[in-house]
This record gives structure tokens, C-alpha cells and sequence, in this order.
């Protein structure tokens, strides 16, 4: 059965990824048979508050890509204001392409199908170290990093815990 072109850009992103590891994260698929789900290890940035930790994610795309974007959502509990509580990632360029409806976003700051799984997991990483409090996923981590700091900081310490015991 030949493989869609959704399928074998998936399948040559997988193998730039295994030739050349990126620093930051790590790559594979979730079942050897889906080249549309991908399981991401998100390594925490260095001298965020984030830094030793292991967040898991899984990244589904969708039959249209690279026209649509993928979604990027954590299975590691996350605690970030761009992380929805269900860990679903908000972040431009993970949004569907063309004009934001509510006139927050630039049209090249959402999704383009020149993005590739590196560029995404670095726009994730970026999002790690410098959050964008201003238009949150999660309202209540928000908050508590604007407000909180030292709060927000001992819970995703906790977090960071969680994800060294389970590896």
C-alpha cells in the first residue's frame, strides 16, 4: 500500500530526527504501524524552572499535514500557562493556518507548512522558558505565575519530581 505524502514527510522527519537527535527533546512513534502519532520526551530547559525534568507528550497529526497543524499534548502532568489542564499545548504556531478570528495572532505566527517536528518541539521548548501569561491555555497556572512566582516554582518542582521517579 503506497503511503500518502502526509505519510512519508512523517516517515523523513523520523529519520532526520534519528540521524541527527536534536538537543532538547526526543522523538519516536508511539506504535512502529502510526507514522500520525509520535511520542515526544520533552527535556526540561537548563535554569528554568523546569530544568530535570522528563515531560511526555504525544504529538498526533492530522491527514492534512503539513497543510494543518499537529497536536502537541502532554501526558506527563504539566503546570504551565500555555498548557490547557487537559495538556493540550497552546501555543501560534500549533493554530490553524490563516487569520485569527479574534485578531490576537498574526497570520505568520500560526501555522505553516514549512513547520517540521523540530521547529515545533523548538517553539515548545522556547514556550517552557519564557511563558506567555498574557494569553493563557491554563488560567489558574497564569495566574499564579504573574502573582505567585515561588508557588508556580514548588509546583512544577513537585512535577519535575514526578517525571525523574518515572523513568
Amino acid at each position: 500500500m503506497a503511503l500518502s505524502q502526509a505519510a512519508l514527510l512523517l516517515k523523513r522527519q523520523l529519520k532526520d530526527l534519528e540521524k541527527k537527535p536534536v538537543e532538547g527533546f526526543s522523538a519516536g512513534l508511539v506504535d512502529d504501524e502510526n507514522l500520525f502519532l509520535w511520542e515526544v520526551i520533552v527535556i526540561g530547559p537548563v535554569d528554568t524552572v523546569y530544568d530535570g525534568g522528563f515531560f511526555k507528550a504525544h504529538l498526533s497529526f492530522p491527514q492534512e499535514y503539513p497543510q494543518q497543524p499537529p497536536k502537541l499534548k502532554f501526558v506527563s502532568e504539566m503546570w504551565h500557562p500555555n498548557v490547557g489542564k487537559d495538556g493540550l499545548v497552546c501555543i501560534s504556531i500549533l493554530h490553524e493556518p490563516g487569520e485569527d478570528k479574534f485578531g490576537y495572532e498574526r497570520p505568520e505566527e500560526r501555522w505553516l507548512p514549512i513547520h517540521t517536528v523540530e521547529s515545533i518541539m523548538m517553539s515548545v521548548i522556547s514556550m517552557l522558558c519564557d511563558p506567555n501569561a498574557g494569553s493563557p491555555a491554563n488560567v489558574d497556572a497564569a495566574k499564579q505565575y504573574r502573582e505567585n512566582f515561588p508557588a508556580f516554582k514548588k509546583e512544577v518542582a513537585r512535577l519535575v519530581r514526578l517525571t525523574q521517579d518515572a523513568l
